[in-house]
């Protein structure tokens, strides 16, 4: 070899290092949203919870950002999906309430009301920005045979429940996997069953037990997805069914807990399944959650994907009202009012916690007004690509410590057309809301100063009328008539 062709090659050597190394720089970053169900803003240790442990998101938010004014977009779980896939809010969402097809049992199910054809979610935008994409946990947009199968909206990949109905069993027979049954190995139970005092034995607690419990099978498929995409960029939808009820999880994480709680059995006289324990299964359930969101970050740093990789953390609405759970027990919406179906803060605050080494400063906080359908904007901002139309703004800034570069908004707007329909804004640190509309179109402003009363306390309406018509104004603006009657409350069309 001469030393011109020794010269040449030393030189496409150094150009190819060179090159691989601007890729690496250039690789877009990966990114996972992990969706609890039903966790209320005060259930986790990074938002004041006592009584149980959740060390990893503890660890989730030393590492990373807290936001303390962050809210979903509605206060049940297939509309928040939507809204949080869509980027819309209440007024302007396709799905807006539960629409339930079919039934609990096997052979009925039937799913929720489908996205329709030619949404555009989060997926289809990551898709069209080179992401491999995955949905893994609980969808309720639509089953297999509809427009909503999460393979045609804009997932390469889906494991989980499609009917959230069937959700409600932990243990259930079978989940989906692109549009094919996952046999389990589990016996088909009922979950809504109510017992008698004398009929609560461990012979009947343990009927609802099963083998194959549906979270670790998420999370074995998660573990496989990241594995499988570590060296492209991949987008990981991780909407774990926990804490939702029904009171089901391991024996061995109950263990944990019992002995710690002054409780009684639970008789499924609210719902959903008996359980002997159900301060402790409860706990446990959050606990659990909190080891999934473990197993995952410990998957990312083993991968050497830990600099690159950009996790999120929130739940889909406040703590439930039924089912064995006592939400005061646990104060899990802290001093808020409201619950799960509720646009007061109890219902709508939840938790935003993200973690991205180097991108976004450690153990940091944030309160920059936001919510959930602000996310399409943001994973736009953090993939480097264009949105599509949408009513939220980018966090990013907010993520990485800039608040001053963060989008100014007005107002957050919330629309729920169930548990008799209701409206609210929240502007600067005040809540305006109105509940009972579908029998007084007319109903009254509350109005609430978050500043001072953030339990929303005291209405101060009469005091502020002057305030009032530009709530009004801004309904109007923002409403678009629902496609179905059944949500359509506000009806704001001219005579």
């Amino acid at each position: 070899m001469n030393m011109k062709t020794s010269t040449l090659l030393l030189l496409l050597t150094a150009m190819g290092t060179q090159t691989q190394a601007q890729q690496g720089k250039q690789r877009k970053p990966n990114i996972i949203f992990i969706y609890a169900d039903d966790l209320g803003i005060g259930e986790t240790g990074p938002y004041g919870q006592q009584k149980i442990k959740t060390p990893r998101l503890d660890q989730l938010a030393r590492e990373g950002v807290r936001f303390n004014k962050f809210y979903t977009s509605t206060p049940v779980c297939a509309p928040a999906r939507c809204m949080l896939l869509t980027g819309r809010h209440g007024g302007h969402s396709y799905i807006r309430g539960n629409y339930e097809m079919g039934g609990f049992e096997d052979a009925k199910e039937g799913g929720q009301m489908p996205l329709p054809e030619g949404t555009i979610t989060i997926g289809h935008m990551l898709q069209q920005a080179g992401y491999k994409t995955a949905a893994i946990g609980k969808w309720g947009l639509g089953m297999q045979t509809t427009t909503g199968n999460p393979n045609k909206q804009g997932f390469d990949y889906f494991y989980g429940y499609l009917d959230q109905k069937q959700a409600h069993n932990y243990y259930p027979t079978h989940l989906w996997e692109n549009g094919k049954v996952d046999k389990l190995n589990n016996n088909y139970v009922f979950v809504h069953k109510q017992i008698t005092a004398d009929q609560a034995t461990d012979s009947i607690f343990n009927l609802f037990k099963g083998k194959d419990y549906a979270v670790d099978e998420m999370t074995k498929k998660a573990a496989q997805f990241i594995t499988a995409n570590r060296s492209n960029p991949f987008f990981l939808y991780l909407p774990y069914t926990i804490p939702h009820v029904s009171l089901q999880v391991p024996d061995s994480a109950v263990r944990k807990y019992i002995g710690q709680f002054d409780e009684q059995p639970y008789l499924g006289q609210q719902g959903y399944i008996p359980v002997k324990y159900p301060k402790s299964t409860y706990a446990a359930m959050i606990t659990y959650l909190d080891t999934q969101v473990g197993i995952v970050m410990d998957l990312v740093k083993k991968l050497g994907l830990d600099d690159n990789t950009i996790i999120l953390f929130s739940s889909d609405n406040g703590t439930t009202f039924n089912g064995g759970v006592d939400p005061a027990y646990f104060n899990s919406v802290g001093n808020l009012r409201g619950l799960k179906m509720d646009l007061y803060e109890g219902g709508i605050r939840e938790p935003l916690i993200a973690r991205w080494p180097g991108k976004i400063p450690a153990n940091s906080t944030s309160d920059v007004l936001s919510v959930q359908y602000d996310i399409m904007a943001t994973l736009a901002a953090i993939a480097g690509t264009k949105a599509p139309a949408n009513d939220g703004i980018s966090l990013l800034p907010a993520l990485t410590g800039n608040t001053a570069a963060v989008q100014q908004r007005e107002y957050l707007y919330f629309e729920y057309p169930e548990k008799g329909g209701a409206i609210a804004i929240r502007t600067g640190d005040w809540k305006a809301i109105k509940t009972g509309m579908k029998k007084n179109k007319n109903a009254p402003w509350q109005l609430y100063n978050l500043a001072t009363d953030p339990g929303e306390q005291q209405d101060v309406a009469a005091q502020h009328k002057d305030m009032l018509p530009r709530f009004d104004a801004i309904v109007a603006k923002e409403h678009r008539n629902a496609h179905i009657s059944e949500w359509e409350f506000i009806d704001n069309k001219k005579d």
